[in-house]
């Protein structure tokens, strides 16, 4: 079956207050256990928020350079849900429940072979 990423980045996230984020734990993980009582479920798991504790590692000068910073374009990657499902159709429907769940958009993809 092919494999999906779902992910957000924390921009998309918002602003709301300590107790809005607490109560929306419970949700998410309910769906990540959905998903591994499903059978589907590869990994989900969200970032470290400190943006500026990334390393890059760029290449395309030629010579590798590994800098202990983000790669700077404005956003940055904030979780992420990778599945294993057998079409578009369904993998839709795993990045619905997850987006109901957090509050905040989620993006789906299928992962290349």
């Amino acid at each position: 079956m092919p494999h999906y990423i779902i992910y957000f980045h924390q921009q998309w996230v918002g602003d709301h207050t300590e107790e809005w984020f607490i109560s929306r734990g419970p949700l998410a993980r309910a769906v990540v256990a959905d998903m591994a009582e499903a059978g589907v479920l590869v990994y989900a798991g969200g970032l470290e928020e400190e943006i500026d504790q990334a390393v890059s590692a760029d290449a395309t000068s030629g010579e590798l350079v590994i800098s202990q910073a983000p790669i700077s374009t404005g956003e940055f990657l904030g979780g992420l849900t990778i599945i294993d499902v057998p079409d578009d159709d369904t993998a839709a429907v795993w990045a619905g429940r997850i987006a109901e769940a957090c509050g905040w958009p989620q993006e789906m993809r299928r992962l290349k072979p």
